[in-house]
């Protein structure tokens, strides 16, 4: 009998596989989704940072009306008291807010968001640098009057700082004078730092005093 057998019909462990032509198609190329999560759970300041910040707000804002009040010389044993707790806190807003320079120099805020026209972060950088050199000088300038007047500065009567300055009260009117000043121009800057805060939540609502609460 002749073999009718094709090379078509050949059983298929026979078959040589048929490779497909080569194409220049490229393959497409999926997006890279860059997570931000993790950059949004980082917060904008430290927990201490934020401690430090909410504390040295109560600080000022008890010592601006206990200014005021002791301002007015009507004497007794009450004004003696509050003008030692007026030296005390004093004393104590300098190595608070060295503490506050220092953890912002180990670990720096993140910036201010790229929204906020330029003039307003220049403005929000000047008035905290101004904010914390004021609250180093005014104590320093205070302590050089007490100091020209010849009173004590007891510390809330743990320790008494000692003198910087040689008595001599015609100084100590200056100075006290000039302590008086910067006190205004403090109250000025915390009024400007507090509006600017409530414009941010309140007009465009951002995070920006959010960042200071929550991170």
């Amino acid at each position: 009998m002749l073999d009718m057998t094709y090379a078509g019909d050949k059983p298929g462990h026979l078959a040589v596989p048929m490779e497909a032509p080569a194409t220049d198609v490229p393959v497409p190329r999926l997006p890279v989704v860059i997570s931000t999560g993790h950059a949004r759970s980082v917060p904008a300041y430290t927990a201490t940072a934020r401690v430090l910040h909410w504390l040295t707000a109560i600080v000022i804002l008890f010592m601006i009306p206990l200014g005021l009040v002791i301002s007015k010389d009507w004497g007794g044993s009450l004004q003696d008291f509050l003008y030692d707790l007026h030296r005390s806190i004093g004393a104590l807003i300098v190595p608070l807010i060295l503490l506050r320079l220092l953890c912002r120099w180990a670990k720096p805020p993140s910036r201010l968001p790229d929204d906020i026209p330029a003039i307003q972060r220049f403005a929000a950088h000047a008035t905290h640098w101004l904010l914390y050199a004021l609250l180093i000088g005014q104590p320093m300038v205070g302590w050089m009057a007490t100091s020209a007047y010849g009173a004590p500065i007891k510390v809330l009567g743990w320790f008494e700082l000692p003198p910087i300055w040689t008595e001599d009260r015609q100084l100590a009117e200056q100075l006290f004078s000039i302590h008086r000043l910067i006190g205004l121009v403090i109250v000025g800057l915390v009024a400007a730092h507090i509006g600017a805060a409530l414009f941010h939540h309140l007009v465009r609502k951002d995070r920006i005093l959010m960042r200071m609460i929550t991170g």
